[in-house]
């Protein structure tokens, strides 16, 4: 299943014009609020008609020129920010309503489990938290037996323990082999679920690929607290002061953690949280200290943002413009990153991973 995309649209303050495809799995629309995010999966959906251009699902064109396919008619599913069901019908009633569009033959059962909605079944919107709403909003999509899955910022209403309640059902959908449009402005929700980032500004893409890949482009267009790296990592070893030590391809990392040995996380490193030094620093507080080369720098005005190799792996950093060129930076010279605040992801690649932070600051 692929969905193809190549639109031109006017709106008050620029145009949308972008064009992109996406395949089965979560491909995440990324961009700061007004981006053009929403208007996207919009025309996506047939609840606008781009002035030029085609869409295209599964090869059967939605939309070009006069053609225009209504919405009834796409079979795609649309999951938004607030849910949105019916609330005088019981959960069950609200999914049934969803498999009356796909002719009966959607799989209750399955998506129930999937999703966790067994005790809820009864219950009416009103008993319903923001998470299990939501929930019980991706399951009647799923239950329309779509093409394709929309889903515009879906957790954007929730505060964090509900957000931390629905994630884990987000990340099984990749099991549906659908084509997913996942709207964002959250860092953690794209890097957690999405296989690619599509990242809008202005209406425009300024950047796609990997989540890590992205995330550590100084090219991107992302802020400094948004940029930096994701490094795959797993616990080696716990030390006699309680520290665990994380293997990673660029080097261990020292963290406090519960984690079990042997558990696998995700490392993750704001560029604004990183220092450069030509030499392996001493006398200094910050445990976390890798060896790395220059692969990239980037001045933007009193700041430059430098893409640093460690092995295999890239990490970012944001530092001033008069420290790098006090360095020297330039690409292929030798350096050593310091990590001042290092944090295990809470869109680990391993279920049940907690969150930790350690700052490494001078006390």
């Amino acid at each position: 299943m692929t969905l193809s995309v190549s639109i031109r649209h006017p709106l008050a303050h620029f145009a949308l014009d972008l064009a992109f495809d996406a395949g089965p799995g979560v491909t995440a629309i990324f961009g700061r609020s007004g981006a053009g995010k929403t208007t996207l999966v919009n025309a996506v959906a047939g609840m606008l008609r781009p002035a030029e251009g085609r869409i295209e699902l599964n090869g059967e064109v939605l939309s070009e020129g006069r053609h225009f396919v209504p919405p009834h008619k796409r079979r795609i599913g649309y999951v938004f920010q607030d849910g949105r069901l019916f609330p005088h019908l019981t959960v069950r009633q609200n999914l049934l309503y969803g498999r009356w569009f796909s002719g009966g033959g959607a799989d209750v059962g399955r998506i129930v489990d999937m999703l966790g909605l067994a005790p809820l079944m009864d219950r009416r919107p009103a008993r319903l938290s923001g998470g299990e709403k939501q929930r019980v909003a991706i399951g009647r999509a799923l239950l329309c037996a779509p093409r394709l899955l929309l889903l515009d910022e879906p957790l954007a209403a929730l505060d964090t323990a509900r957000k931390a309640e629905i994630l884990p059902y987000l990340e099984r959908l990749h099991e549906e082999g659908l084509p997913i449009l996942y709207v964002s402005h959250s860092v953690a929700e794209v890097m957690r679920l999405a296989a690619r980032v599509i990242l809008l500004d202005a209406g425009r893409i300024v950047g796609s690929g990997a989540p890590a890949d992205l995330l550590s482009d100084p090219a991107s267009g992302l802020s400094g607290s948004e940029s930096g790296a994701l490094i795959p990592a797993h616990v080696a070893a716990r030390e006699a002061d309680g520290l665990a030590r994380f293997d990673t391809a660029a080097g261990p990392v020292f963290l406090p953690t519960d984690q079990p040995v042997g558990a696998a996380a995700v490392i993750r490193i704001h560029a604004q949280d990183v220092m450069i030094a030509l030499f392996p620093p001493a006398g200094i507080s910050a445990l976390n200290v890798l060896p790395a080369v220059v692969e990239q720098t980037i001045p933007r005005g009193h700041e430059t943002l430098v893409r640093l190799r460690l092995g295999p792996e890239a990490l970012l950093a944001r530092i001033t413009t008069r420290s790098a060129a006090a360095l020297g930076l330039a690409p292929g010279l030798t350096c050593h990153a310091i990590l001042k605040t290092v944090a295990i992801a809470d869109y680990s690649v391993s279920e049940g991973v907690t969150t930790g932070v350690f700052s490494e600051r001078s006390r």
